[in-house]
This record gives structure tokens, C-alpha cells and sequence, in this order.
């Protein structure tokens, strides 16, 4: 399980990040996220994605979340050597691509855990939190690293960039119909 934090980019965090932490890699990420064919993910807190990186190509189920205050969940990872070949066995079995993510993180080793400073194509900077353990039992550690960058657990932000990118478009869409009326 990941138990992860997330939250909105202020200035001079990343500053305080390198004065506790090693940076481990700095890597763009582009993901494409799939819908269900017979359920809404959307209900079932659940995604599936593929990611392209420097490191590979990585097929990944994100559980539902299992806390009101963090993004924790259970994520199953899979290495695969073709990105377009995942994509088109999701397509086949009925998946459809339902959004991108493209970001550039920064990755920082502190301890157990690692730091994000993630910049994201059309929604800002963010740092996130998080601790590969075997329960929630790791979560005070997560927010005690947090406190240390200057966050308290009231600026933690639980969803997802899919789903702020979700939001942002749906909310874009609405602005769009109510133009045109």
C-alpha cells in the first residue's frame, strides 16, 4: 500500500525539501488513464493507467481509498515492454482512454519515504508524500514530514491529478455549454 499526502505547491518548499532530503531522480511522466467497461471508476474510487517513463513502462491499478485524510490505497504495479501493445489489450477488453497526465517530479529521498515536487501540464505544483508500508500505520510519519515542509494535515489535497484534471475539464466543459446558451 502507498500511504501518500498531497499538497498544493508554496513558495520555498522546494528549499526546505533539499535541506532534509536527497534527490533521487528528476523524470517526465505521461500517463494515460482508463475507464471500466462495466463500472464506474469514478464511484469505485479505483483507476488503471499506463505509465511511460525513463525508468519504463508500468501498468498500474490504484485501489479505493482507505482514509478521509489521505490518498493511501493499495496499488498493484506491473512492468510491461510496450506501451502502445498495454494499450491496445486494455482496448480490447473494452477499457477506454479517459485522460492524461503529463508531469515533471522531482523525486527525494528522506528516510523510508520519498518527497514529490511535481509540476503538472494545465494544473500547477504540488508536493506529495509517501511511504510504501503494509498499513496506515506509517500516516502520522507522512504528516510529521509534512509539518517539517511547513504543511499542516488541514492542506492535504486526497485527489488524485486524474481526478483534478477530471474536475478542471468538467468544469471548463460547463463554462463552454453556459457560453452557448
Amino acid at each position: 500500500m502507498e500511504v501518500e499526502a498531497k499538497f498544493p505547491y508554496v513558495e520555498g518548499v522546494e528549499e526546505k525539501v533539499r535541506e532534509i532530503a536527497e534527490l533521487i531522480i528528476e523524470k517526465y511522466e505521461h500517463d494515460v488513464y482508463f475507464a471500466h467497461p462495466c463500472r464506474d471508476f469514478a464511484q469505485t474510487d479505483e483507476a488503471i493507467r499506463i505509465r511511460r517513463d525513463v525508468e519504463g513502462i508500468t501498468l498500474t491499478y490504484k485501489g479505493p481509498k482507505v482514509d478521509a485524510e489521505t490518498k493511501s490505497r493499495e496499488e498493484i504495479k506491473l512492468k510491461v515492454k510496450d506501451f502502445e501493445s498495454a494499450r491496445r489489450i486494455l482496448e480490447r477488453l473494452g477499457f477506454k482512454p479517459v485522460a492524461e497526465v503529463k508531469k515533471v517530479r522531482k523525486i527525494y529521498g528522506f528516510g523510508d519515504a520519498i518527497i514529490c515536487v511535481d509540476e503538472v501540464e494545465d494544473l500547477g505544483k504540488f508536493v506529495e508524500i509517501e511511504i510504501e508500508a503494509e498499513n496506515l500505520g506509517v500516516k502520522e510519519k507522512v504528516f510529521q514530514i509534512a509539518e517539517q515542509l511547513g504543511y499542516s494535515r488541514e492542506d492535504s489535497i486526497r485527489e488524485s491529478y486524474l481526478e483534478l484534471i477530471l474536475q478542471k475539464k468538467s468544469r471548463k466543459d460547463s463554462s463552454e455549454t453556459g457560453q452557448k446558451s
